[in-house]
């Protein structure tokens, strides 16, 4: 390899590191184990301690047993306790032992994620498979703003749900000469986030589309896009995630042989 091509294995290897070992950490997509819908009438789930329901006015009622220790974002919970989850972002994290139930809001709908450092999912968890890392995916690319941004309704993997973002502008690159255009949304840090299928979706990749980070765009616009850090979503590795299924439209022409492939392969 050339020294430019020995830097990207490097720099993409230890990106992938860091990746791996958030998601092998005790409470992270690996550890869940179940998902409980919630209505207006109390209910246990599962092996949880507690009875809780919906409100109706936007909250989750939990009843803590008087002989059980829980707790709420990390402070002791006791008798009935309303939590407020916000749609779309993490939840409100309830202790219980060693496990954590995450209370979800998603649209009008709420919901109990369990997760558990026991499950099966991340305690044989021995990596991500990934393609090869590759120059040829690393292309440049500019970035069009909106003039403002745009409000962006998507659907999930489960049926009936919907998420909610703003879309900044659109992501324009090529691939093999053929220009690929995709909306662009909030990433980390102040980048971009591009969440889209391609060619490769539900063949050796996920079918429900990867997520690309981005970094901030430079003062003309210019961007570099590294499709060898394309990314699963966490729907890739549990049927308890609520992942969003990328905007229509954002669909790469190629078959993008970079990146993460579908855990299990």
């Amino acid at each position: 390899m050339t020294t430019t091509e020995d830097t990207l294995v490097a720099d993409w290897d230890a990106w992938h590191a860091v990746r791996e070992r958030q998601l092998a950490t005790p409470h992270g997509w690996l550890s869940l184990t179940g998902l409980h819908w919630l209505d207006e009438t109390a209910a246990s789930y599962q092996d949880l301690p507690g009875t809780w329901r919906t409100t109706g006015d936007g909250g989750v009622e939990l009843v803590v047993p008087a002989d059980v220790a829980m707790t709420v974002d990390g402070a002791p919970a006791t008798g009935k306790v309303r939590l407020e989850p916000v749609d779309g972002q993490p939840g409100i994290l309830v202790g219980t032992g060693a496990r954590r139930v995450e209370v979800v809001r998603r649209t009008d709908s709420f919901g109990l994620r369990v997760r558990d450092p026991q499950a099966p999912t991340r305690t044989g968890f021995t990596g991500v498979p990934h393609f090869p890392v590759e120059q040829r995916w690393v292309r440049p690319g500019r970035f069009e703003a909106y003039a403002q941004p745009r409000p962006l309704v998507v659907g999930a993997v489960v049926e009936g749900l919907t998420h909610r973002f703003e879309a900044l502008g659109e992501v324009v690159f090529d691939v093999d000469g053929v220009e690929q255009r995709l909306v662009a949304m909030p990433g980390q840090t102040d980048g971009l986030a591009v969440h889209f299928r391609d060619g490769s979706s539900g063949v050796s990749t996920y079918g429900g589309g990867r997520n690309l980070q981005i970094a901030a765009p430079a003062a003309d616009g210019s961007v570099m896009v590294d499709l060898n850090r394309a990314a699963n979503l966490p729907c890739a590795f549990t049927a308890f995630a609520t992942c969003p299924l990328p905007p229509s439209g954002n669909v790469v022409t190629v078959a993008v042989e970079a990146g993460e492939k579908t855990p299990g392969t």
